[in-house]
């Protein structure tokens, strides 16, 4: 009997160790007076976490097994951030546990609400034509009596968009930039007087960066403006030599847009902050009544502060269920932001005059840089962790484990709807060190170490910040990065590391595996899905699924995207069994002992598939935001380059050559005609070749053909299979020089398949494989691809067969198009000829 009762007894402790620990209740409807019992809970949670340090401090019996802090259902509003401390730490045994109470959903939110909304019925000045009679006006909040600054504003729970001169996705492009007089010069915008438009703002898109410029003064001259910018800002966008706008004839001058004026405000969705009559403007959305709705401005940067030290660090605190919202972040309005890359915004860069640091002789580039604010900042912690919480409605990072942590846990987490990086990890680089110097502290317990983020759903985030990631980890130890699904973003998905240094430094033993990226690139480009920087022994990108690179509208380089990049100084990695569409992949200025094997289609399908989600955890999924179909998904389509000799004899072929072998091109992509060679193939890194090509023949002529016009393929055709073997024929000719027709051509191609579908049906009964039609100002390039060992001269009269309206095409065609340069009277398009190189 004795025995069967020890064994009742035993079979109770876990309830009875459980009925142990403390909790603590909070409710938005309590009172800090009250107990903090189920019954009469209190209002905040510093008061909670405040009680639970006092049990800790005395001793009390009833946190020996642990304390949970239970936050009921409702709206937290925060006034400042919550503060935990190590006096906080809980023990493995004892941990201090913050999260939903049954079936809550409580918010954490920095955000005031915005009532009191009136249909707009004063006259404003600077207001456009349009809006009058669509506008409604609220005061604007105060805080502390202060009038209370914000970049941006959620109607319920979508982000409004701040007045802007352009409608997404358009922006126009900057006419040149003088960086001795730290000026700009675009386009006369259309909208008025600027010149006392108060706060008004530039945000330009450089490589893989952007800049928030606060406008100084705007000087119109005819149909140009001349922009100036304050200070600290002015003097690094213009110094500093990387990202720095961008100025080409062949893809397009930097593209900008201008903000925060009200003679922008003209579109459903857009506001606009009167400082000077504190008032807020809005034009409500179709679906939105104003008189109902919830409207949130953001009040905090960050609503959670988790701080230790390196010999009192904060242990064993996790949250659970907790949804952090509404968050701002104002330095781009105080100092504006000029970032670096991965959204570290640059206090000094310059370029060196005479090139060469300690670490890397040629180095010409100087910069220190800053971190962001988060919605919740972690440093010197170990043992802790966020799961099944939501990251929602944020300006700037979401989640920042920053330095010191160790044994932490971020998983099944949502990040939504986010203006810079999703999570945010490790030491990039303090304010006082350059960032081109190898991060290796005597005290190891800074680095951030053995960190799981895993099974989180980021989705749509970098919607203002367009240079930042999805998961950012600078130097960091140990870290894997696991199962996540990553989508919605406008430059790369993961990046990791920092330093561009081959150097041994803090960083090793990483592994980034079985994640799913799809949908990023939606802005920038010299992106990639994983990216990477400097050496780190021992690390892994294994089994990840990536698709779905977005077209970017503006990018610098239209195909300077990748699917997997191994940037400068990377080392010592093992890339293998990455399933991607295709093998475009960079390696820059790598260092030893990478190995790549297997990254492709050619993966096993059971990859592809595992990759991403797990299913305890993919309720997350129901959260995703859907692509946009408004947007483009880019394709690895081979390229044109044309190499134009200042002779009348094609380049050396030798030394032609060898930069294709360099390159790694097939030697059977050259073709030439007279003194023109043109390079048609797939090529991982178009900069890189005719940086090459111009290194090795200095006074030709190098053009990249980027804009594709046309493009038809077997998809088309309702018969007939897909070949195997190809051969391309490539044929060139100009427009002829008047933009009206120009224009029209390249608009009766984009609509051939709609108005004109005899043509690619003629296409499909000759069995045309492909037909491309690149375009360079007002030359053209014609790429037609037949079955190999079929002649085109005995396939292209099929084309027209019983099919008239092909001849009508080509007829209407004839008046846009003319010969090049060398052409005899009456020729047009000149076939170039292949060249076949030995090896």
């Amino acid at each position: 009997m004795k025995r069967l009762i020890k064994l009742f007894i035993l079979s109770l402790l876990p309830n009875l160790i459980f009925a142990q620990q403390a909790e603590i209740w909070v409710s938005p409807n309590g009172s800090d007076l009250n107990a903090g019992t189920n019954e009469k809970p209190l209002a905040s949670l510093q008061l909670a976490l405040r009680k639970v340090r006092e049990l800790r401090r005395l001793a009390d019996p009833s946190v020996a097994t642990g304390a949970h802090i239970y936050l009921e259902n409702g709206v937290y509003a925060l006034n400042e951030p919550v503060f935990i401390r190590p006096e906080d730490s809980g023990t493995p045994a004892s941990p201090t546990v913050i999260e939903a109470a049954p079936d809550a959903k409580p918010v954490l939110s920095g955000g005031v609400s915005i009532s009191g909304w009136q249909k707009l019925k004063t006259t404003v000045a600077g207001l456009p034509k349009e809006a009058v009679g669509k506008v409604w006006v609220a005061e604007a909040p105060k805080i502390g009596g202060r009038l209370a600054e914000f970049r941006q504003l959620w109607v319920n729970g979508e982000k409004a968009i701040r007045a802007k001169d352009t409608p997404d996705p358009l922006m126009n492009r900057i006419l040149s930039w003088n960086k001795a007089e730290q000026t700009c010069w675009i386009p006369t915008p259309k909208f008025g007087d600027l010149s006392k438009a108060a706060g008004l703002e530039m945000q330009i898109q450089q490589w893989w960066a952007i800049a928030n410029l606060r406008v100084k003064t705007i000087a119109i001259q005819g149909d140009s403006a001349k922009l100036s910018f304050h200070q600290p800002e002015s003097r690094i966008q213009s110094e500093h030599p990387w990202p720095a706008p961008w100025i080409s004839k062949e893809t397009g001058n930097s593209a900008f847009y201008l903000t925060n004026a009200i003679q922008f405000l003209n579109q459903p969705g857009e506001w606009f902050l009167d400082t000077k009559a504190e008032k807020i403007y809005y034009i409500p959305r179709p679906t939105e009544n104003l008189a109902t709705a919830q409207v949130i401005s953001p009040a905090l940067e960050t609503l959670v502060r988790m701080l230790g030290t390196a010999d009192s660090p904060v242990s064993n605190v996790l949250f659970k269920g907790v949804s952090f919202q509404h968050t701002g972040w104002l330095r781009p309005s105080q100092q504006g932001h000029v970032p670096h890359q991965a959204g570290l915004y640059m206090l000094d860069a310059y370029k060196l005059k005479i090139p060469g640091t300690p670490d890397k002789k040629t180095l010409e580039n100087q910069a220190w840089v800053g971190r962001p604010a988060a919605a919740v900042e972690v440093s010197f912690a170990r043992q802790t962790g966020f799961e099944n919480c939501r990251f929602e409605h944020l300006a700037a990072t979401g989640l920042d484990y920053h330095k010191g942590g160790s044994d932490n846990v971020i998983r099944g987490n949502l990040f939504k709807d986010i203006g810079g990086t999703g999570i945010l990890t490790g030491v990039f680089a303090d304010e006082a060190t350059e960032i081109h110097r190898p991060y290796n502290p005597t005290d190891e317990r800074e680095i951030c170490n053995n960190l799981l983020i895993s099974n989180n759903l980021i989705t749509n985030i970098t919607n203002e910040d367009w240079g930042c990631v999805g998961i950012g980890a600078g130097y960091v130890r140990g870290i894997t990065i696991e199962h996540n699904e990553i989508s919605e973003v406008s430059y790369s998905g993961i990046s990791l590391g920092w330093g561009w240094t081959l150097t041994i430094n803090a960083m090793r033993n990483n592994a980034v595996v079985a994640n799913r990226i799809h949908h990023f690139a939606k802005h920038l480009y010299d992106a990639a899905a994983i990216y990477t920087l400097s050496a780190q022994p021992g690390s892994v990108i294994a089994e990840n699924a990536i698709d779905s690179v977005y077209k970017a509208p503006y990018a610098h380089l239209p195909y300077h995207w990748f699917y997997l990049y191994t940037d400068e100084g990377s080392s010592y990695f093992t890339i293998k069994n990455n399933w991607t569409p295709s093998e475009k992949f960079l390696q820059n200025a790598n260092g030893p002992n990478n190995v790549w094997e297997h990254n492709g289609p050619q993966v096993s399908d059971s990859i592809r598939t595992q990759a991403g989600i797990q299913k305890p955890y993919r309720y997350l999924l129901n959260d995703k935001v859907q692509p946009d179909t408004n947007w483009l998904i880019t394709k690895d389509n081979p390229v044109i380059v044309e190499i134009i000799s200042n002779d009348n004899k094609p380049v050396d072929a030798q030394r032609l050559k060898a930069v294709l072998v360099r390159t790694k091109i097939r030697l059977d992509a050259l073709y030439q005609w007279q003194n023109r060679s043109v390079i048609f193939d797939k090529v991982q890194d178009v900069s890189v070749l005719t940086s090459r090509l111009k290194s090795a023949f200095p006074t030709a002529t190098i053009r990249t053909y980027y804009d594709l016009v046309y493009e038809f393929n077997r998809n088309r055709c309702d018969a007939g299979a897909t070949a195997g073997d190809w051969e391309h024929t490539i044929l060139t000719a100009n427009l002829v020089n008047d933009e009206k027709l120009q224009k029209e051509y390249v608009a009766d191609h984009a609509t051939q398949f709609e108005k004109w579908p005899e043509v690619a049906k003629g296409f499909c009964n000759a069995g045309f494989q492909q037909l491309l039609v690149f375009k360079n100002g007002r030359q053209l390039m014609l790429v037609i691809s037949i079955p190999k060992g079929e002649s085109l001269d005995k396939l292209n009269p099929k084309t027209t067969e019983n099919n008239p309206r092909v001849d009508a095409w080509n007829a209407r065609m004839k008046r846009y198009q003319e010969g090049i340069p060398g052409t005899k009277p009456g020729e047009v398009w000149v076939n170039l000829q292949p060249v076949f190189l030995t090896n």
